[in-house]
Order: structure tokens, then C-alpha cells, then sequence
């Protein structure tokens, strides 16, 4: 039966319709927000999916370029894989969602938002996630939402809920917050140096609109809801467990508490060998061998109890740190020769090594889209292969995971970022995960602060990166312990990887990954203090020391930039009939030239003087003549009464023998030559356009000239 609900969301309208589209899925929603249009469709096999310790949610957010208008680039057409940005927006999808699937659900569910149709004003990925919690929430699968999400920004100080184009675009915030009607369950940020206060602040306004969103979406269920079907039970076996918990509990506590990650997986294979052998011994060969699942299971349930209670009840973790104590820190930069700037960071087992490389304004990335960005001149890509977590297999690309933690670290700074106009640059830094034991994200953030600084990009503010861990109490989700700087072991069995980026005047970037219903506020709070100590300890003990600012001159190896401005109606004049001044020029010169639309003109080139070379040239095109300018130009001709200068621009002026030098001369010859370049000053333009010229009161040196243009660098 069609039903169409409607609710106001930061002043705009925002309408649910079900029971028209889809009617096979198990869930169908129609998210409407002004002109915003979003499908979304949940469905669930009916059958769980054997051989997998996890539950299996794949969420996909689908941009279709006609919901902008467009038609998609390419030979075929049609939408290919996703894009980062729809990647990172189903991730978002998933973060909240996930924690509300009851623990032993194993069917598959899927998750599929289509955007239809996009009003920049209203944010389809917010659609998206509303409408994903909506449809689950009415369908028949067991789910313990609903969950609702907004966008937050900051303009001139003021906290504005889902703002529009125009306000994003000077928007000092990029936040995006989801949660139940009692608690956080997700947080993305990208921020311009926000204070921890005014981080708190937005959330918590966040969540007033998304307590409204949940009750709206409650009453859609209560109305509509379908009875959550019933599934097969992946739990633990209680006896199983039971018989681990009373034969090997010390021993796992033992076999844990082990600063080594090799040694304490070593320790764990050894346990795990041992209880198998006692299980059959116990029960027989048949019954450990219809069991092995079963008691894996129940052991590592075993392990992450073990784990959470020696931090929860002894305050003690694995590797003997304090709660707030961060593993061993080192770095170092200038590591990799001949590439434009690189850097080495270590926390612990964790190491990235991160390397920067400068290019043309030509080169940034260009991206085909659903939203308003088309290029990004900043790109932060990350790698982590298989060896870095000691595995031996091939590697396959960058999946998902590495996508999110890629733009989690392009985020974290961007902020600090010289402008185009500051440094003429498009920047790549690549950051590859050497070893990995925890939060490689942040390690990325830090290394790649170092390789840009290393590179002489000119950063306004190193940007660090921290994590910290959670472990509540089953009993009392307010009773909690927090850990900073968390390792492997303690992301997979706590609650909560709370990541900040940031400088010490402010976040940059956060990403939150829970494992529980929500957060408090309290525990945000505390969240942000530990994580802003944290962050002064890195930057201030440990990177600024290694080097404290950025190089003052980018590597040799990088292009060298020389940047001019000319008027837009001579750009025809530099590019000519079918490119061929232009690349006259560069064929002559050997460098890479920029021109954009507004007449900025940038010459990339490894050689500083084949780069003015080519800017004189471009000059002499686009040089005007006029009275009282001063020039730099070769002689072309002499005469008994003179010389011509080649004022560019196939101008000529006549240099009088009588306006050469102070002094009387009788030969031109004994102070000028064909081909020698002179500073002349145009003292006449007459009627017939012919231009005479002075040279006797200035000096012949380069550094008079008078030029239209600015150069300048880099």
C-alpha cells in the first residue's frame, strides 16, 4: 500500500514514500528533500551464510550521473565502479547501521541506495542514510534501529544544520553525524582547525535534529513495520564455551599478555593446538571434529573477554601500557632519494613510509561526479599490502578500506594547505603501510606531514594523528574505560576507534567506528581531551624535532615554476592556430605550460633558465607598447642614424644614433652590435605607429626592466 510520510528538516521539506517502487526488496524507501531523490532498497537471503565468522552487511550508494544531468565519460557510456566519493558514502552508510544487527545474524543483507536525482542544496548522502535506516527499519529483518544523520557546518561561528551549497563552500566544518535517539553511533569530520569545544558543540546540536528524525521514523514502523522474521542463531555454544572458560581462561590471559604481536599470535596458535587436542581427548575424535567451528568461535569469544576484562577490571593492557601511554614514536625524512619529499613514521609495530610528489596544475584529478567538485588538486592515496600484516598473498588494489583511510588522511590536511595562488602545485603523497599493528590511518596523517614539509610545500601547521579505544560495561554501557593509542588486539575487541586529526590550534579530520549502540557526550568529551594531549606529544616531542618547518626550497628533482599573468584576449595570441605558438615554445625550450581561463599562466620546467626563457617568449607575444614603458631586446639592424630594437610582439623601435649614450658618437658600431640586448625606453609612438626610443639615461641590465607581468618562483 503506497504511504507518503513528511517531517521539516533544517527548514526544507523531507518526505518518505513506500509502497509504490521495489515491492519484491524486504524494505523500500523514497527519501525526497527538496528536489533530492534517493532509492533505497534492503533485502536479506533466507538462509545465513555458511563458513564466515561475521555478519555480512554490503552497503553500496550508486550515483547515476543522470541525477545531475549528465551523461557518463568513457567508451561505454555508463556508470562503472564507484567513485571514492560514493565509496566513502557507503561506508558512512554502513558505520551506524552495523552495531544494531543482533551478534549472532549471519544471512546476508544488502543495502543498495540510488541517488535519482541530486538539488546540491540537500545532501543525497544524508537522504541515503536516513532512507537506509527507514527501509531496514520497516522490513522484516531483524534490526535495532532506527538511526538518523545529518550534515553540520560552521559559518562565521554560527552551527548550521544540512547546509546549502553556498554556505558549504565558506563553511568551516564538514561534519557528518549519526546516531540513535540516545547516543552517537557515527562521526565524520573534515575542519578548518576547530576548537574541541566547538567540535562538542556541533555534535550535540547534531543530535537534537536526529532525535527528531528517529521519532519520525519510529512512527513509520509502528504504523507499517513488518513482524522482523525469524533466522538461525550463530551464537556461541554455551557448553563449549563454558568448558573453555573453566579449563583455559588463565592460560589465555597468560598467552595475551605479551608486548610482541608475533609472539602473542605465536602464544594464541599454541593455545588454540592445545585446547583442540583436550577437547578430544574429552569428548573424542567425532566430536572435536563436528566442534572445530564451533570451538574457534568460543575461543576467540574466550580471548576477547579475557582482553576486555584485564582493561576493564586490572586496567591493564596486553602490552603493559598505561591507559594513556602511547607505544615507542620515532621518525625520519629524506629517506628515499630523488623523489620530491619523504618521510618515515613509527608508533610501535605500526610504520608508514610516505612520499610527495609535485606536479602541474594540469596534472590534479579530475573526478565525474554527482556533486559540484570536478577536480581536486590535493590527492592522499593509501596502500597496504599484504605484507604488512605478515600475510602471504598477492596484492589486488585498493579496496574500501583503503579508499576510507586514504581520504581520512587527505582530509586531516587539506586545511593546511597552501593556496593554488601561495604554491602552484598539484601535490600527490602516497602513503604506504609498512607494518601494521593499529590506527595506520593516523600513522599516515603524521608521515605525510613529514614528506610534505620534507617536499617544501609550505604547510601553515603540521596535522598529527591519534586514536583512542573503549571498553564498556555490558552491565552499564556509563561504566567504561578508555584507552589511547590503541594496537590491533584492542581495535578488534573493544568498542569503540575514535580518530583525530589535527594541529595544535585545532581538529582537522575525525572518524569514529563503533561496535556498540552509541556514545555519550561524556565519552566524546573525553575522547577529545585524550587525543588533543596526545596530539601536542607527537607534533611537539616527536616530528617538530625531526624537522621543524617545512624546506625552504622544493627538491631539485621537482619542476621549478614560473607564474605570469596576461589579458585574457592575448591567450589566443600564446596558444596560436591549433596549439602551434604554444608548442613552439615548449618544443624550444623544454618545459610544461599552464594557461587558465583567467590568463594564469604557469611554466613548469627542471631548468630555471629554459623557464624564462620560455616566459620571455610569452612575454614578447603578449607584450603592448607604450609611451614611457621600458623594454629588454635584441638589436636587429643597424644604420648610419641608428639601431632597431625587437620590442616583441614583431614590434621594432628606432634607437637614434643621438639617444644611444650621453656623449657625441659618430658610429653606432663602436657601442652597439646585431643581436646584443639593450634596455630602451619609448619615448615617441607616432601617428603611423612607427616608435622611437631612448637608452641614454638608462642602464643595460635586466633587473630595470619594467614589466607588466609579476613573475615569481617556486
Amino acid at each position: 500500500m503506497f504511504k507518503t510520510y513528511e517531517t521539516q528538516l533544517a527548514g526544507r521539506k523531507l518526505v518518505i514514500e513506500t509502497g509504490k517502487m521495489a515491492g519484491l526488496a524486504n524494505g523500500s524507501v523514497l527519501v525526497r528533500y527538496g528536489d533530492t531523490c534517493v532509492l533505497v532498497n534492503v533485502t536479506a537471503s533466507k538462509e545465513p551464510k555458511e563458513g564466515i565468522d561475521f555478519f555480512p552487511l554490503s552497503v553500496d550508494f550508486e550515483e547515476k550521473l543522470y541525477s545531475v544531468g549528465k551523461i557518463p565519460g568513457g567508451f561505454l557510456k555508463r556508470e562503472g565502479k564507484p567513485s571514492d566519493k560514493a565509496i566513502l558514502t557507503s561506508r558512512a552508510i554502513d558505520r551506524p547501521l552495523r552495531p544494531l544487527f543482533p551478534k549472532d545474524f549471519r544471512n546476508d543483507v544488502v543495502v543498495i541506495a540510488t541517488v535519482l536525482s541530486v538539488d546540491q542544496d540537500n545532501s543525497p548522502e544524508v537522504a541515503a542514510m536516513i532512507g537506509a535506516s527507514c527501509a531496514l527499519s520497516i522490513s522484516d529483518i531483524p534490526f535495532g534501529g532506527p538511526t538518523a544523520a545529518v550534515n553540520v557546518g560552521l559559518v562565521n561561528d554560527e552551527i548550521i544544520i544540512n547546509p546549502t551549497e553556498e554556505q558549504r563552500k565558506i563553511s568551516d566544518l564538514n561534519l557528518l553525524v549519526a546516531g540513535t535517539h540516545d547516543k552517537i553511533a557515527m562521526i565524520e569530520a573534515g575542519a578548518n582547525e576547530i576548537s574541541d569545544e566547538k567540535m562538542l558543540e556541533a555534535i550535540k546540536v547534531a543530535h537534537v535534529e536526529i532525535k527528531k528524525l528517529c521519532e519520525f521514523i519510529s512512527k513509520i514502523k509502528d504504523e507499517i513495520g513488518k513482524p522482523k522474521f525469524e533466522y538461525k542463531s550463530f551464537a556461541v555454544i554455551p557448553e563449549i564455551y563454558d568448558y573453555l572458560d573453566q579449563n583455559f581462561k588463565e592460560e589465555m590471559k597468560i598467552a595475551v599478555t605479551e608486548k610482541d604481536k608475533q609472539i602473542r599470535d605465536e602464544n594464541i596458535e599454541k593455545l588454540t593446538e592445545k585446547v583442540m587436542e583436550s577437547y578430544k581427548e574429552a569428548f573424542g575424535e567425532e566430536k572435536l571434529e563436528e566442534s572445530k567451528v564451533d570451538i574457534g568461535e568460543a575461543l576467540y569469544k574466550l580471548e576477547k573477554k579475557v582482553v576486555r576484562d584485564m582493561i576493564f577490571y586490572e586496567h591493564k593492557r596486553v602490552d603493559g601500557r598505561a591507559l594513556d601511554e602511547i607505544r615507542p614514536l620515532s621518525c625520519e625524512v629524506g629517506i628515499i632519494p630523488r623523489v620530491h619529499g619523504s618521510s618515515l613514521f613509527t608508533r610501535g609495530l605500526t610504520q608508514v613510509m610516505s612520499i610527495t610528489t609535485l606536479g602541474m596544475i594540469s596534472e590534479e584529478q579530475e573526478l565525474d561526479g554527482i556533486d559540484t567538485e570536478t577536480t581536486k588538486r590535493y590527492m592522499h592515496q593509501y596502500n597496504f599490502p599484504p605484507y604488512s600484516v605478515g600475510e602471504a598473498r598477492t596484492s589486488r588494489g585498493p579496496g574500501r578500506r583503503e579508499i576510507g583511510h586514504g581520504a581520512l588522511a587527505e582530509k586531516a590536511l587539506v586545511p593546511v594547505l597552501p593556496s593554488v595562488e601561495e604554491f602552484p602545485y598539484s601535490i600527490r603523497v602516497v602513503s604506504e603501510i609498512l607494518s601494521s599493528n593499529g590506527s595506520t590511518s593516523q600513522g599516515s596523517i603524521c608521515a605525510s606531514t613529514l614528506s610534505l614539509m620534507d617536499a617544501g610545500v609550505p604547510i601553515k601547521r603540521p596535522v598529527a594523528g591519534i586514536s583512542t579505544g573503549l571498553v564498556t560495561d555490558p552491565e552499564n554501557p556509563e561504566n567504561y574505560v578508555m584507552m589511547t593509542d590503541i594496537q590491533g588486539i584492542e581495535d578488534f575487541f573493544g568498542d569503540m576507534d575514535f580518530k583525530v586529526g589535527g594541529t595544535e590550534k585545532g581538529i582537522t579530520a575525525i572518524q569514529v567506528d563503533i561496535k556498540v549502540d552509541g556514545l555519550s557526550y561524556d565519552i566524546i568529551k573525553e575522547a577529545f581531551e585524550r587525543t588533543h594531549k596526545a596530539r601536542l606529544y607527537i607534533l611537539n616531542d616527536i616530528m617538530l624535532p625531526q624537522i621543524s618547518k617545512p624546506r625552504d626550497e622544493i627538491s631539485e628533482y621537482a619542476p621549478k615554476i614560473i607564474t605570469t599573468k596576461i589579458k585574457v584576449d592575448k591567450i589566443k595570441d600564446v596558444i596560436g592556430t591549433g596549439g602551434k605558438v604554444i608548442n613552439k615554445i615548449i618544443e624550444e625550450t623544454g618545459v610544461k605550460i599552464d594557461i587558465e581561463e583567467d590568463g594564469q599562466v604557469y611554466i613548469y620546467g627542471q631548468n630555471s633558465e629554459k623557464a624564462y626563457e620560455a616566459l620571455d617568449m610569452i612575454e614578447d607575444i603578449v607584450r603592448e607598447i607604450e609611451v614611457g614603458g621600458i623594454y629588454y631586446g635584441p638589436i636587429t639592424r643597424i644604420t648610419s642614424f641608428g639601431a632597431f630594437v625587437d620590442l616583441g610582439n614583431g614590434k621594432e623601435g628606432l634607437l637614434h644614433i643621438s639617444k644611444i649614450a650621453k656623449e657625441h658618437i659618430r658610429r653606432v658600431e663602436d657601442y652597439l652590435s646585431i643581436g646584443e640586448k639593450v634596455t630602451v625606453k619609448v619615448t615617441e609612438i607616432d601617428e603611423q605607429g612607427r616608435i622611437n626610443l631612448t637608452m641614454n639615461e638608462l642602464k643595460e641590465k635586466k633587473s630595470d626592466v619594467k614589466q607588466e607581468d609579476k613573475t615569481t618562483e617556486g
